[in-house]
Parts: C-alpha cells; sequence; structure tokens
C-alpha cells in the first residue's frame, strides 16, 4: 500500500499579471484576464475580474454549455436571471447556470468590481474577441463600439441571444 500522494499544479498571478482588456460598450471599464488553460495545467475553467463603471451595463445573455460564477467585492448593482431581477452589493455571489439568461447593471456611484468563474473555459475568448489591450495605469480610452460581427463570436462560443433558451 502506497502513501503517495499526487500534488496539483499551483499557480499564483499578481495584481496586473494577466491580460488586460478595455471592454466596449455598454460595459466600458475593463477585464483581467487571469487563469485560462494557457497558463495553467487545468482545463477546467478560466477566471479573472471585471471592473464596471457606474451606468454600464453586462447585455442579456446566457451560456448553452458554460456556468458563470460571480463574486462581487466592490460596488453594487442589479442582475436579472430569467427575467427575475434582484439587487446586490459587495460579498455577493451570484452563479448563472447554463441554458439561463442573464444581465447586470452598475446601480452605484463607484466601479463595480467583480471575480469570475468560467466552467468549462471560454469567456476569456469573447473577451479577447471584442476588447482592446490595456496597461494596467493607463487612462480609460473614449467609449467603443463591439466588432460588427461581435453576434458570430458569440455563436461559435455558445452565447445564447436575449430571450432565447433553445
Amino acid at each position: 500500500m502506497s502513501n503517495d500522494i499526487t500534488k496539483g499544479h499551483s499557480v499564483i498571478i499578481g495584481p496586473d499579471e494577466g491580460r488586460s482588456l478595455w471592454q466596449p460598450l455598454p460595459s466600458r471599464g475593463y477585464v483581467d484576464v487571469n487563469l485560462t488553460p494557457d497558463n495553467m495545467v487545468y482545463e477546467t475553467f478560466s477566471s479573472g475580474i471585471q471592473v464596471m463603471p457606474p451606468g454600464c451595463t453586462v447585455g442579456e445573455h446566457g451560456h448553452k454549455q458554460n456556468h458563470e460564477l460571480i463574486f462581487v467585492y466592490e460596488g453594487t448593482g442589479q442582475v436579472k436571471i430569467d427575467g427575475k431581477l434582484s439587487e446586490f452589493g459587495p460579498g455577493t455571489t451570484i452563479l448563472f447556470g447554463r441554458n439561463c439568461t442573464h444581465w447586470i447593471k452598475n446601480t452605484g456611484e463607484t466601479d463595480l468590481k467583480m471575480f469570475w468563474i468560467f466552467l468549462p473555459p471560454g469567456l476569456e475568448q469573447l473577451f479577447y474577441a471584442i476588447g482592446k489591450e490595456r496597461k494596467p495605469g493607463d487612462p480609460m480610452p473614449e467609449p467603443f463600439e463591439r466588432p460588427d460581427h461581435v453576434e458570430e463570436i458569440k455563436e461559435k462560443l455558445h452565447f445564447m441571444s436575449p430571450g432565447n433558451t433553445d
């Protein structure tokens, strides 16, 4: 009988070490993509943070193949999941199950800051496709629109359109 223990792979990503991208309207702000299968051995999730200015939103969508877990660590807002509206603040954990449509709005007067985990990974691919590279400390650029082909990108990544639970 062996007492060998198989150890997992550990990774530390410090502040400003992940890939950072400015986000287009209606979210604005930025996303830091910290852990993906590209920089760790695990292929079951990706994670990062999203910072969203007051009044900005993550538009309504859903995920056909993924679960999305969010932990709000600063700011306040509203979330609507399958038609049910809820208020939230710091310390709130939100799980969006697959095939559940949802949106998020920053209703506060300060940036909304959220840590996200996407299972299996893929959300980072949307951020890469629609965002613009950001260097920490750079001023926020003027608002910019999403690329014209964003719906094709979302379809490829198995996103659901608003109101579509097919």
